[in-house]
This record gives C-alpha cells, structure tokens and sequence, in this order.
C-alpha cells in the first residue's frame, strides 16, 4: 500500500471492481485503531472482517475477508527485530485456508545490519509456516526477485539487495515446504513485475521487479484457475508503487486474462543502468 491512509480513494473502488474475498495489504502505516477508525465502517459495509497487525508511521499488514477471519495471529514465534520485533506478518483462516499476509524486511545494503535481520526474519517465516497446516497461502511484499527473470535489467541489480544469492536462498527455504509460486507456474516465460519505482519512465517503460509473491500450498495452488497482476491498478493519480497481484481460486470471474493487465505503453530498451531505489527509500 505504501500508506493505507494515502490510498483510501483507491482501495476501495477497487475492492468495489474487483470484489475480493480475501484480501492481503502490506505497508499500511497505521497503528491498529487508526486503521479502523479510518476504514472498518467502509470495510464491514462491504462485508469484509479484518485482521491486523500495524504500528504508526513504518510497516504494517492487514488482512481482509469475507469468508472469515478465524483464529487470527500477529506476528511471528520467536520472531527478531530491529533491535524490536516490526509488524510485518499477520495471519488468520479465512474460508479453510490459512491466509498470511507479510511484509519482508527491505535489507538495505547486502551485509548490513538490516540485510542480516532480512535473513533472520525469513527463516522466523519459515519455521511458521513448516508448523502447517497443509492448506495455506502466503502474500506479500518478499523484497526478493526469485529469479533473473523477475527484474528488467539483471546488470542493473548487480550488488544490490533483492536479488543475492543468501536472499533467494532464504525464499527458496520457503519452497521447499512445498509452496508454490502460482503467478510464474501460470506464466513461466512471461515478463511479468509487481513493483515499479516512482521515478518518470520506470512505470511506463516497464523498468520493474516481480517482489511480490504468492506461495501457495499443494492443496491451495491446485485449485488456481487464474493468477494475474492487475497493472490498471497502479496507473492514475496518488497510486502505490506496488500493483495488486490476484489469484483466482475454484473460478475465474475475469477469466485466465494474461500475466499482466494491461501490457506495459513503452517497454524498456536495455541501455545504461539506472540508480536503483532499494537502500534509498524502501524499509
């Protein structure tokens, strides 16, 4: 979200157009109560419960339902900090599924503080999720590209965040409990991103990483009917620099409509590499 507070006149049109039963936000920078002052009566009006786990000003996740919310849990056991334990997971059944929202440290600079508490973390995400049970969905913001592929210019990233190998290593420890990466199984050799600097020219020409993933298990990830990036919902006026990625289960009201709605207007032509903004403004 980047601040739930500043995209209120674009959430909830878009939970008006798509119509989500069950959705994950991360970076929302609102403590809990500020969150329902701001949002539960727009919310309950449109039938969703919430589960939360903010704190003013930095982080935050949320998930909202209208298959509901049960046996909701902030954060994570034995879950590090920096130096105190951040509100970056959330996780509740909704619908039979278990549903966790989470919002992986930035890391900064490779071998930093930060970058260590990244890997710390991970492996906290992990040993949660290795608990059960067998039916289970993990959304969220990784601040991870799993592969190459997931970036515009591999060249660009090189000694950067987001992309070393102790960082995939840490989201492959999550796979190999057997979770699956839905939206690259249903487009394997697409150009697909969820992320886009603000700067002028990434959006459009495409200039973007694929940091936002969801793991699901065999049992959930068998039942994908479609899995999407709706790229609409990052154009416009005040929007996030995330788009939202969607994930169709047991029906596709939109239908299977392609890796990424719409297609990018100017693709990027590989030239000279661009700053990159992860240790610059991102947490």
């Amino acid at each position: 979200m980047n601040s739930v507070k500043q995209r209120v006149p674009r959430l909830l049109p878009w939970l008006d157009e798509r119509r989500p039963d069950v959705v994950c936000l991360q970076e929302t920078k609102l403590a809990n109560e500020a969150f329902v002052e701001l949002l539960g009566d727009e919310l309950a009006d449109r039938g969703y419960a919430v589960a939360l786990h903010g704190e003013a000003t930095w982080n935050g996740v949320a998930i909202l339902s209208r298959v509901g919310v049960d046996d909701a849990v902030p954060g994570l056991a034995d879950e590090p900090g920096f130096p105190h334990p951040e509100a970056r997971a959330v996780a509740a059944t909704c619908g039979g599924v278990r549903v966790h929202s989470v919002y992986v440290p930035n890391g900064r600079v490779p071998d930093s503080d930060h970058y260590r508490y990244k890997l710390t973390w991970l492996a906290a995400l992990r040993d949660q999720l290795a608990a059960g049970p067998d039916a289970a969905i993990v959304c969220g913001d990784m601040n991870i590209a799993p592969t190459d592929a997931d970036v515009f210019d591999p060249d660009a990233y090189v000694g950067q965040t987001h992309v070393t190998p102790p960082e995939r290593a840490a989201l492959a420890e999550l796979q190999k409990l057997g979770l699956r990466d839905v939206v690259r199984e249903r487009w394997p050799a697409e150009r697909v991103f969820t992320y886009w600097d603000y700067r002028a020219g990434m959006f459009h020409r495409d200039m973007g990483m694929r940091i936002d993933l969801v793991l699901a298990s065999p049992t959930v990830a068998g039942r994908v009917r479609a899995a999407w990036v709706d790229r609409q919902a990052r154009k416009g006026s005040g929007p996030s620099d995330h788009a939202p990625v969607i994930v169709d289960l047991d029906q596709a009201p939109d239908g299977d409509i392609g890796p990424v709605v719409p297609p990018p207007s100017t693709p990027f032509t590989k030239g000279d590499p661009p700053e990159l903004p992860q240790s610059r403004s991102r947490r």
